[in-house]
């Protein structure tokens, strides 16, 4: 509208001024010759310039009326600041020349928002936040008659820093460390009901960055290192432990050897005495048995057989009376 208003002044300044021309008038001298000399009063006459001026004029009407909506973007049609009840897509379009179309992004946008929040046990959280979002075409034109082009700064940005602080405050700074992911998403829920009254589609928010105050740091890892020095001595003491109940355990299993070896060795040993006094008893019965066989069978005959056959031919030299109770030398 503006370009449109600049352009018709200066159209008409430069028709107005290349419309005037000098005067020329023919003046009669003392000796009677006439000439035309040039007036210093102008007039305004038809000019062909004039029509350059027109033409300019003409070119810049038209352009005015025609306007551009590159892709990605919704027109929002205004006359004389009030918005129209429809809206234009991409492309070129024709407009009248008091009318003005505001371009609304659709596409996906990101901004940073760097901040700070507070735990619930009162620690300081410094944040860096990336967001990503785009606005709906269908309402595009219902956030602009109610919000504007800045409702990024105006509803967006405030209802993230208070969800963001909301949810931070529910938890501890220690708890904080390990939930960055739970965090972003709860944070991005909360946001985006918020936003959807406005047409405006919360894509992602993300935590970039987690930074705490450098006393809270240093407790954090002064706390870290005690746990892991007690963490070190509690399996050293299991090792040592498990060392010794191992010891113990092997001192009992080599007793328990050596007491089953003494038992098997004993029950061995007396098991060989069972089977030396069973095999000696049934020696015994078989050396009886045999002789009772043997005294069963002998006759007077077979025993003069006997000692007729053993003997070597020498007489004896002495002779056993009868029971023993005298011996005779023969050699005398």
């Amino acid at each position: 509208m503006f370009t449109l208003v600049v352009g018709l002044i200066l159209s008409l300044v430069l028709y107005v001024v290349l419309g005037f021309r000098s005067g020329e008038v023919w003046v009669t001298d003392a000796k009677g010759n006439s000439r035309m000399v040039k007036s210093k009063q102008k007039e305004w006459k038809s000019n062909p310039r004039q029509f350059l001026a027109l033409g300019a004029l003409a070119v810049v009407l038209l352009l005015s009326c025609v306007t551009v909506v590159p892709t990605g973007y919704t027109g929002i049609l205004t006359t004389f600041g009030r918005v129209e009840n429809r809206t234009i897509n991409a492309g070129a379009h024709l407009i009248l020349p008091w009318q003005n179309v505001v371009k609304m992004d659709n596409r996906t946008q990101k901004v940073q928002i760097t901040t700070e929040a507070f735990s619930s046990d009162i620690q300081q959280v410094n944040l860096q936040l990336s967001v990503n979002y785009c606005i709906d075409q269908e309402t595009a034109q219902e956030l602009y008659r109610t919000v504007g082009i800045s409702y990024y700064e105006n509803v967006m940005y405030p209802r993230i820093l208070e969800n963001t602080k909301a949810v931070f405050s529910q938890y501890t700074a220690e708890n904080l460390i390990g939930k960055r992911n739970s965090l972003s998403d709860l944070i991005a829920e909360s946001t985006s009901a918020d936003m959807k009254r406005y047409g405006i589609t919360i894509v992602s928010i993300a935590i970039e960055d987690i930074d705490f105050t450098d006393a809270f740091t240093t407790a954090v890892e002064a706390k870290q290192v005690a746990a892991q020095n007690k963490l070190t001595a509690e399996t050293e003491q299991a090792q040592k432990t498990m060392e010794e109940e191992a010891t113990a355990k092997r001192a009992v299993i080599a007793a328990n050897a050596e007491a089953e070896k003494a038992v098997i060795a004993a029950n061995a040993e007396l098991e060989v005495t069972k089977i030396q006094a069973e095999a000696a008893l049934y020696a015994g019965e078989k050396e009886a048995e045999m002789n009772k066989r043997i005294s069963e069978s002998l006759s007077e005959k077979l025993i003069q057989y006997y000692w007729i056959k053993e003997w070597d031919g020498v007489l004896p030299t002495t002779v056993l009376g009868n029971e023993g109770s005298y011996i005779i030398d023969l050699t005398e």
